[in-house]
């Protein structure tokens, strides 16, 4: 195996809580407000909002398609899923942080549904391929949802089995995408956040894999179920 074999390789599987990197007991410092928007990154929030988390690759061009989003009040880059506490983006770029690049989605369910973010989610990015997004190698890029609540996991679950079905009927591979209840979340440094308002010319590596996705709508989750 070559040098850069096992470097793929490393960052393709994730770290054991002996391989994972130390981190800091302190957040890193990063932007107060949404360069696009101007509102509050770390709130306060209006009240009645929402927020979501999804992985989809590159956070930079995922970021972007979630501020766009007509109903979606603020967004913010950051890392989830892993093991590192306040990791740098050089440290998750090693792949020994355990971390996915993450896009928090702060919302306003009256106008845009969490499915409707969920359609977005899938139909924007390939859930099939594992520790990667298109030449974008490595466990950061990997698929993911972090849900809120019960009710987002139950729509979440809905809608990857309601995918999965129309890929399969499109001759697709089968959906790797994770999903859990959101675990810690640790924004990003500042140049980060909102890259490509900042950049708009800059690296975008979102791709669909063009089957739509029907997201079905669930029941509500009762209390204490």
């Amino acid at each position: 195996m070559s040098f850069l074999d096992g470097l793929l390789n490393k960052k393709t599987r994730m770290p054991s809580a002996a391989d994972a990197l130390p981190g800091r007991d302190q957040p890193l410092p990063t932007a107060t407000s949404h360069f696009v928007s101007g509102r509050p990154l770390k709130g306060p929030y209006p009240e009645g909002l929402e927020t979501a988390y999804f992985g989809m690759g590159c956070f930079w061009g995922a970021e972007r398609l979630f501020w766009q989003t007509p109903g979606v009040w603020v967004t913010a880059v950051g890392y989830a899923g892993g093991l590192t506490p306040n990791p740098t983006y050089p440290e998750t770029c090693t792949g020994l942080t355990g971390h996915a690049e993450v896009v928090k989605v702060v919302f306003d369910p009256t106008v845009v549904s969490y499915a409707d973010l969920l359609k977005i989610f899938w139909e924007a990015h390939d859930p099939t391929q594992g520790m990667r997004q298109g030449n974008d190698v490595g466990t950061t890029y990997r698929s993911v949802i972090y849900t809120v609540g019960d009710e987002q996991l139950a729509e979440a679950t809905a809608s990857r089995d309601a995918y999965a079905s129309a890929l399969r009927a499109a001759n697709r591979g089968a959906i790797t995408t994770e999903i859990e209840p959101a675990p810690a979340f640790y924004y990003a440094e500042a140049e980060h956040q909102q890259y490509l308002g900042k950049n708009p010319y800059g690296y975008c590596g979102l791709r669909g894999t063009g089957v739509a996705c029907a997201v079905p709508q669930t029941a509500p989750v009762a209390a204490n179920a």
